[in-house]
C-alpha cells in the first residue's frame, strides 16, 4: 500500500522534555487517518514537523515521498494545512481572502472557484469573513488548504467549537474528501466519537510514543467482543460469569463480561443468560456489543499518573 505520509523514528526534544519519541507511522494513500492523543501527547509537535515548521531532533518525515527536512519547499507543495488559527482578514470577503493565498502561490484564478465548489461555499464567498459563522470559517480554511490541489491535507481539530449540526456537516464533508478530491486526510482530534465515524485508519500517540496504528475496522474486529448485563445481584453474577471463563469488570450501568477474540458474542450472551436464570439471578438487561474506538483508546493510552499538589503554608500576617 502506498504511503502518503511516512515517519521513521521521528523524534523531537525540547531541552530535557522528549515531546515526540521515535514515532514511525504510515498514512496510506487516500485514507482519512485519525491522529489521536491526550493534550501534551505530542500530536501538534508531530504535525509541525510534518509541515516543516520545526525540525526534528532525529529521524525523518516524508510527505508524498519527499523528505520534509531535506526539501521543505518540495514537501510543502504536496500538503495543505488547516491549523486552529485561521488568520483571515475579517474586512475582506471569503473570495478575497482566498485570492490573496492564490496569488502568493502563483495559481490561476480558476482555483478559487474550484475549491469553493468543493466546500460548497460559492454562494457565500462574496460576504465578509467577519459575518461568517464558525462553521463557515472552518470551511473557508479547508478551501484555502486545498488551493493547488495538494496530495495531503493536514487538519488540526477541524470541528473545534462547532455546534452539533456543524460537527455532523463537517464529518460528512471529511469522509467524502478522498473520493471527491483524491487527497489523503490526516485528521488530528480529541473527539473519539467523531474520529470513529469519520476515519478509515487511526494512530494513537501516548506520552510521545505511537502506541497503536492501523485500519480502524480491522483493529475493532481483532478486539475481544463484550457482553453488557444488568442483574439484581452483581456479586453472584460476577462469580458465575468468571466461573464460565469471562473476564468481568464493573461498569456504570452494570457489568461487562469480555470474551476471547473470535468468540461469537451473541451465542455467548444467550448461554450466559440461561446460566444466570438457572442460578435464580434476575436479568434486567443483557446483550452483545462491539468494541468502540474509545475502548481501544483507553486500553492503549492510560492516563498520566496524578501529581500531588504541594502543600502551601499560609504566610504570617503582618500588622
Amino acid at each position: 500500500m502506498t504511503a502518503a505520509i511516512e515517519t521513521r523514528e521521528l523524534t523531537r526534544r525540547f531541552k530535557r522534555h522528549l515531546a515526540v519519541d521515535a514515532v514511525s507511522m504510515i498514512v496510506p494513500d487516500r485514507a482519512v487517518y485519525g491522529f489521536l492523543g491526550r493534550n501534551g501527547a505530542g500530536k501538534t509537535t508531530t504535525l509541525r514537523m510534518l509541515l516543516g515548521l520545526i525540525r526534528p531532533s532525529g529521524g525523518a518525515a516524508f510527505v508524498g515521498g519527499v523528505d520534509v527536512a531535506r526539501d521543505r519547499i518540495g514537501a510543502a507543495r504536496k500538503v495543505g494545512a488547516l491549523l486552529e488559527a485561521h488568520g483571515f482578514y475579517g474586512n475582506l470577503s471569503g473570495r478575497e481572502n482566498l485570492d490573496l493565498t492564490r496569488s502568493l502561490l502563483g495559481l490561476p484564478k480558476g482555483e478559487i472557484d474550484r475549491v469553493l465548489e468543493v466546500v460548497e461555499m460559492r454562494d457565500q464567498a462574496r460576504r465578509r469573513v467577519s459575518d461568517y459563522s464558525l462553521g463557515m470559517r472552518q470551511r473557508l480554511g479547508l478551501a484555502r488548504a486545498m488551493l493547488g490541489a495538494p496530495e495531503v491535507l493536514v487538519l488540526d481539530e477541524p470541528t473545534n467549537g462547532l455546534d452539533p449540526d456543524g460537527i455532523a456537516d463537517m464529518r460528512r464533508f471529511l469522509r467524502a474528501l478522498p473520493e471527491r478530491t483524491g487527497a489523503t486526510v490526516l485528521l488530528s482530534s480529541h473527539l473519539l466519537g467523531e474520529i470513529e465515524q469519520t476515519a478509515t485508519h487511526v494512530g494513537i500517540l501516548s506520552h510521545g510514543k505511537l502506541v497503536l496504528e492501523g485500519e480502524l475496522s480491522r483493529l475493532k474486529a481483532d478486539l475481544a467482543p463484550e457482553i453488557a448485563l444488568q442483574t439484581d445481584d452483581t456479586v453472584r453474577a460476577t462469580a458465575l460469569a468468571r466461573g464460565r471463563g469471562f473476564d468481568v469488570r464493573a461498569a456504570e450501568d452494570g457489568l461487562v463480561a469480555r470474551l476471547k477474540p473470535g468468540e461469537d458474542a451473541r451465542s455467548a450472551a444467550a448461554a450466559l443468560n440461561r446460566a444466570l436464570i438457572k442460578a435464580d439471578i434476575a436479568v434486567f438487561a443483557i446483550g452483545a456489543r462491539s468494541r468502540s474506538l474509545e475502548g481501544i483508546y483507553r486500553e492503549v493510552s492510560p492516563p498520566a499518573p496524578a501529581t500531588t499538589t504541594p502543600t502551601v503554608k499560609a504566610r504570617p500576617e503582618f500588622a
